[in-house]
């Protein structure tokens, strides 16, 4: 007696990996191709009530910083610099956030290593 397998099981198991294969190229292709718009994407962020404003693009480099003049206190360097950290910061999370968001509309949320 030949034991059966339920029905979608076994079976055009070629055609399937196949269809798998083709399914799995064409959601890379997608995922490069949203990748290369997401890199060329700017993220602005400020910090201190608007006296800091930085860019980063979405290759996460730091494109622009603008400091107000009522920001820069020479007696007060440290609170520059942690306006700055903060600002950078921020965009940073804004352009992960984003890139995140758009590759798991094309994945449908699965971790695929390799792919991101």
């Amino acid at each position: 007696m030949k034991a059966r397998l339920p029905q979608g099981y076994g079976g055009g198991g070629i055609a399937n990996t196949k269809q798998l294969l083709q399914q799995a190229q064409k959601m890379q292709e997608a995922m490069a191709a949203k990748q290369a718009e997401l890199a060329e994407q700017e993220y602005t962020a400020t910090a201190g009530g608007g006296v800091v404003t930085v860019k980063v693009n979405g290759k996460r480099e730091l494109t622009s910083l603008v400091l107000k003049p009522e920001v820069v206190d020479p007696e007060d360097i440290d609170m520059l610099q942690d306006l700055v950290i903060a600002a950078v910061n921020e965009a940073l999370r804004i352009a992960e956030e984003t890139n995140s968001a758009e590759m798991d509309k094309i994945t449908g949320g699965l971790n695929i290593p390799g792919m991101m």
